[in-house]
């Protein structure tokens, strides 16, 4: 294989997933702490939450600008990524009295809970990675 054909997509890993332990609050039939999946996206998919989390701000003089809410963003950005639990779940929905994914994934989770999701989330995603340990890596 030459050099350059390592970057067709054929030969790409695409999608990442991996486990994670959102919280010790949701336990398995061995009253484990139960394991969450979550997966990675691509940038299309990442814009698409960008784009969905972007308002128009009425400005001076009648001019609009985008102005993106970081907070839905994340929430955007991690419901995107969980596959299990399925946060789109109309019964998960309503045992929690709320409807849609975003609403979901706040009512199940305390505040530090969230905020570990939405790190472990990033990371695998990419927004995590150092650039200088990247290079040092490819060095090595």
């Amino acid at each position: 294989m030459s050099e350059f054909s390592l970057f067709f997509a054929q030969n790409v890993s695409c999608d990442t997933t991996e486990e994670f332990v959102v919280s010790t609050r949701f336990k398995d039939k061995d009253g484990k702490p139960a394991a969450w999946k979550l997966r990675s996206m691509t940038e299309d998919e990442n814009q698409e939450c960008r784009k969905a989390a972007t308002r128009k701000i009425k400005g001076k003089h009648g001019a609009y600008t985008p102005e993106i809410d970081a907070n839905d963003y994340m929430a955007k950005l991690m419901t995107a990524s969980v596959v299990y639990p399925d946060l789109k779940n109309a019964e998960l929905q309503r045992s929690y009295g709320v409807l849609g994914a975003e609403a979901l994934l706040r009512k199940m989770l305390l505040p530090g809970e969230f905020a570990a999701l939405g790190e472990r989330v990033q990371a695998l995603n990419g927004f995590g990675a150092d650039m200088n340990e990247l290079v040092d890596d490819v060095k090595n």
